[in-house]
């Protein structure tokens, strides 16, 4: 079995020792790394904060599915050790609101990998664990040139 990485220091090296920079959607998204399971899941904590919110209060979608993507393309640079990679579809299934000042949980898991595409899987949770939103995703990894 592999061992759960959970470091915060270790974790950022991982992930951000593969390209030149932090992306802006991921500052922008608050998020925090919490944990890599190498080769299988990352999970990643998002902050619902009032510039998140829609006028019902509550989270708007294109953020949540914003949060997949920053966490499933984080999960793609860890298990391909390749870069660079784009997303081909993403398709999340909204379950209930998340409101103000909770945290949005996702773990992301690998589904199936191949030479030129991976595709993963997720869910969200709000803090009390129930599922907020359900996403699959297909990301082709592009060839480097080398």
């Amino acid at each position: 079995m592999k061992e759960a990485i959970t470091d915060r220091t270790e974790l950022l090296k991982l992930i951000y020792d593969k390209v030149d920079y932090r992306p802006q959607c991921s500052v922008l998204l608050d998020q925090k790394t919490l944990e890599y399971l190498p080769g299988e899941s990352l999970t990643v904590d998002y902050p619902v904060a009032e510039k998140f919110l829609n006028l019902a209060g509550s989270m708007q979608g294109g953020f949540i599915v914003a949060a997949f993507d920053n966490t499933f393309g984080q999960l793609c640079y860890l298990v391909t050790d390749k870069v660079p990679i784009a997303t081909i579809d993403i398709s999340t299934t909204f379950h209930r609101p998340i409101m103000k000042d909770d945290t949005l949980k996702i773990i992301a898991r690998v589904q199936s990998q191949g030479r030129s595409t991976i595709s993963l899987r997720g869910e969200s949770f709000n803090r009390e664990g129930k599922l907020i939103a359900s996403a699959m995703t297909n990301y082709m990894i592009l060839k480097t040139g080398k």
